[in-house]
């Protein structure tokens, strides 16, 4: 398929992209590596008037620690998350998702932010940011404001975006105890079921517990109820599989399709709930 005709810009900075968004009344769409775009525009699935060029605004990329958090830029591609020295100390279940995205092309083109924006029911990232409680840092028109991930993923391949606004990065607390766990799409990678856990341990005792679900409903959520059934369990892979029981059976609006049947996709979140909790649980 070949898409529709459009116009081509190139944003020079943050504000620049802003403006030209503005212009486009709405129209517009954001290009930075354009792997979930651009598949979208041959389908003609999406037809913006105009595609702004965002890949080279500076300071847009890169990770870095900024006091007790740390920051990842929203044009950061996802092999770069995935090498990342920083995040394979303080957060290596972030990396471990990026190096488990797509092929090699798909890691050294496609961005994080273009991930957060498009909002695949079946992405990786989104799960982890839940686990990971950040947040989304958006400007646009009216400034800038910072949204958790909770209430960012609303619906499928919908988000708290507006049309003039623009993903600059992500926020998040250093978060040791966590990791992801997915049965992935043999041919895309896509998560079929993905479970992201992040646990505090205290005394032996797991203290805190999120647990961000991708793949199994039309968007990323927390398991609130599987979260409540793990505090104050026993910090072991036995205790809290136990605890746990069968978290796949309380999932609301479960997806059923060619790859997948609801069934199977029930059985599998509790499978790789406990893989999740149990892989984060081994770093504890």
């Amino acid at each position: 398929m070949i898409p529709s005709a459009f116009d081509y810009a190139r944003a020079t900075s943050v504000e620049d992209a802003v403006a030209k968004l503005a212009e486009a009344g709405g129209a517009a769409k954001l290009l930075a590596g354009g792997h979930s775009l651009v598949p979208m525009m041959k389908l003609r699935l999406n037809e913006p008037s105009t595609l702004i060029d965002i890949a080279r605004i500076p300071g847009l990329s890169g990770i870095r620690a900024d006091g007790d958090a740390i920051e990842v830029g929203a044009a950061t591609v996802h092999h770069e998350v995935a090498t990342s020295d920083l995040l394979a100390e303080q957060c290596p279940a972030l990396a471990e998702t990026a190096a488990a995205i797509g092929d090699p092309q798909v890691r050294n083109r496609g961005t994080l932010g273009g991930s957060l924006a498009h909002a695949d029911p079946a992405a990786d990232y989104p799960a982890v940011l839940l686990a990971l409680d950040a947040s989304v840092q958006l400007q646009g028109a009216n400034g800038t404001r910072s949204v958790n991930a909770s209430n960012f993923f609303q619906g499928l391949f919908t988000v708290d975006l507006g049309a003039d606004e623009i993903i600059t990065g992500i926020r998040f607390a250093p978060a040791k105890v966590a990791a992801y766990a997915k049965l992935y799409q043999r041919a895309s990678r896509f998560a079929i079921v993905g479970v992201a856990a992040a646990l505090e341990v205290t005394d032996g005792k797991i203290s805190s517990a999120r647990l961000g679900l991708t793949g199994a409903s039309t968007h990323a959520t927390r398991m609130s109820a599987s979260e409540a059934a793990l505090v104050g369990t026993d910090a072991t892979a036995e205790a809290t599989a136990e605890a746990l029981g069968d978290p796949g059976a309380g999932i609301e609006d479960v997806n059923d399709d060619l790859h997948a049947s609801e069934g199977y996709r029930r059985a599998m979140v509790s499978v790789f709930t406990r893989r999740a909790v149990a892989a984060a649980l081994a770093r504890a």
